[in-house]
């Protein structure tokens, strides 16, 4: 199979159906890494995606803990805080994480990267795609289309985009310092219609703020001067127009988009990179149980499950932005109000659940009892970490040695049974019943312990 493009989602991709014993070939169009800094955030459930790729280890070796949220009004005055518990929020410099993930696809067997190869064109067949390059033309029995924002291979999928918000222009500006800046380690919004603003800690002495562009000019040394930071060196600035845009299509056969060829979020949740993530975590095993003899339907759901759910993000994500940068005097008086209760919810509640499908049997009427919800993470005694001992297929939790009849599983899948007297207590929603556990490890179902 074919993976376009080498970010950290299509290597991400990449080593997920490696590690499932499939043949991947990355076609990458730069012969090198950018090298340039883009994402520095990612949430507790995206970090399981990249544990599942294998690259646990190294990534908390070149992250940090995200402290929390801070959001401030035009005077960088406190409107409320809203600090993160441990796991729950990871910054980090991409290219140490790029450099992470290509490491490790070096050493995955079956998974080969190819630098400085464009892809021109795709061309969806009866069994998979036929890919042309620059150099040759290529066959695949599956294509993900990973190349971003101008993705060729969604060109190649059709349909076109749908816009959620309007775009919005910032001034992006990474930095070096030469000692630990003194500020609050975590995020800083500040909620200004004249000029909003983010500047965050990254990892080390790396520290990133970003600029709403309007029809005053920028001082960016004053701007940075409000942080302490006017000293810092610039390591790069640059404007970014920010998009809120989904495909409307995100497969044609067995050709396929993941990350922000798909979803393109804006900025202000910190969700662009952990959406992609996720695209590439789900699709993965849907894509090795369709070619272990599961049924091309499985394919579809990669659309129906992932769209609703990254809409609702990027619509989060937007209402968020029009909280920092919407309204005049008698905006900000109402700021501070639903400042503090906007992100509050946010925190509380996670992304959201997955809809009723195929995979996900929540009920149409009570309570959904986690259906749908990634299971909650934890360690085991001994350190061991819960996702480790699920392994990498579907699992059976059961409270007794009855196990219940279920449904059949894509490709002939056999769940792995496990006793929940062995397993921490994963909540009250999941207290004394059966929990089927998918893969990517969202609850598919549950069931009375009976």
């Amino acid at each position: 199979m074919i993976v376009v493009g080498a970010g950290p989602v299509g290597l991400t991709a990449a080593l997920l159906l490696g590690r499932r014993g499939h043949e991947v070939r990355v076609l990458e169009r730069r012969p090198e890494p950018p090298g340039v800094p883009r994402a520095v955030h990612l949430d507790g459930e995206a970090v399981r995606v990249l544990a599942d790729a294998g690259v646990a280890t190294g990534f908390a070796a070149v992250s940090a803990p995200g402290a929390g949220l801070r959001l401030l009004d035009a005077d960088h005055r406190v409107l409320a805080e809203f600090p993160r518990g441990p796991g729950a929020a990871s910054m980090f410099h991409q290219p140490d994480l790029e450099e992470l993930l290509r490491t490790a696809v070096g050493r995955t067997p079956g998974v080969v990267l190819e630098t400085g190869v464009e892809v021109t064109a795709v061309h969806r067949t009866r069994r998979g795609a036929r890919v042309v390059t620059d150099r040759s033309e290529l066959t695949a029995d599956v294509v993900l289309g990973c190349d971003g924002a101008r993705s060729t291979v969604a060109g190649a999928v059709g349909g076109g985009q749908r816009r959620l918000a309007r775009p919005d222009r910032w001034y992006v500006v990474d930095l070096l310092a030469d000692e630990p800046l003194p500020v609050w380690p975590g995020v800083h919004q500040v909620c200004d219609p004249d000029r909003a603003a983010t500047f965050m800690p990254v990892t080390g002495l790396r520290y990133r703020a970003e600029f709403r562009l309007t029809d005053r000019p920028l001082d960016l040394t004053a701007e940075l001067a409000r942080f302490g930071a006017q000293d810092c060196e610039v390591v790069r600035a640059t404007e970014y127009t920010y998009g809120a845009r989904v495909a409307r299509r995100w497969r044609s056969g067995r050709v396929l988009l993941c990350g922000d060829a798909a979803p393109l979020p804006p900025p202000f949740i910190g969700q662009g990179l952990g959406l992609g993530l996720r695209d590439a975590h789900q699709l993965a095993w849907k894509v090795d149980a369709v070619l272990a003899g599961a049924p091309e339907s499985l394919l579809d759901t990669h659309r129906t499950e992932r769209a609703a759910h990254a809409v609702a993000l990027i619509r989060l994500a937007a209402l968020t932005g029009w909280l920092m940068t919407a309204g005049g005097p008698r905006a900000a008086r109402l700021r501070r109000p639903v400042a503090r209760a906007l992100p509050r919810t946010l925190l509380a509640a996670g992304t959201p659940a997955l809809r009723r499908g195929p995979w996900v049997d929540r009920p149409r009427i009570g309570p959904s009892r986690g259906v749908g919800r990634l299971l909650p993470t934890a360690v085991l005694r001994g350190g061991r970490r819960l996702d480790d001992v699920l392994g990498p297929g579907w699992a059976l939790l059961v409270c007794t040695t009855e196990v219940p009849d279920l449904p059949a599983l894509p490709g002939g899948a056999r769940p792995r049974v496990l006793h929940r007297g062995a397993l921490p207590d994963l909540g009250p929603a999941l207290r004394d019943r059966w929990v089927l556990v998918r893969p990517d490890r969202v609850v598919a179902a549950v069931g009375p312990r009976a």
